[in-house]
């Protein structure tokens, strides 16, 4: 299983990472290394854009929280957008499409990924 994760700058915006592949046991700690990193750098806010993931298991679930807790301890936060299908279905039943805000489609806020 795979997993690339992409980090673009937005200049006045968030920090946004794009996911492709699947999120699960393995690769979860690719993601969570990336939010460290940004973290690290100083960044409070972060998208997440989720357009090309496949697959999400619980790890995956529990970045997603690791890293919002840690953007909430810095005052910030981390968002999730784009899912589709099973990526979807999994953030709706899990009740963490609410409690990241999540929006199917925030473009203005993850252009840095589209043309």
């Amino acid at each position: 299983m795979t997993l690339t994760v992409t980090h673009a700058r937005r200049a006045g915006g968030p920090a946004c990472l794009r996911l492709a592949g699947e999120l699960d046991m393995s690769t979860s700690p690719q993601l969570n290394a990336a939010i460290d990193r940004l973290a690290a750098d100083g960044e409070r806010y972060l998208l997440i854009d989720l357009t090309e993931l496949t697959f999400c298991d619980s790890t995956g679930i529990a970045a997603f929280i690791r890293g919002d807790n840690r953007a909430s301890a810095d005052g910030g936060w981390l968002r999730v957008t784009g899912a589709g299908g099973r990526v979807a279905r999994v953030l709706q039943v899990t009740g963490l499409a609410e409690v990241l805000r999540y929006d199917a489609d925030t473009p203005d806020l993850a252009s840095p990924f589209r043309p």
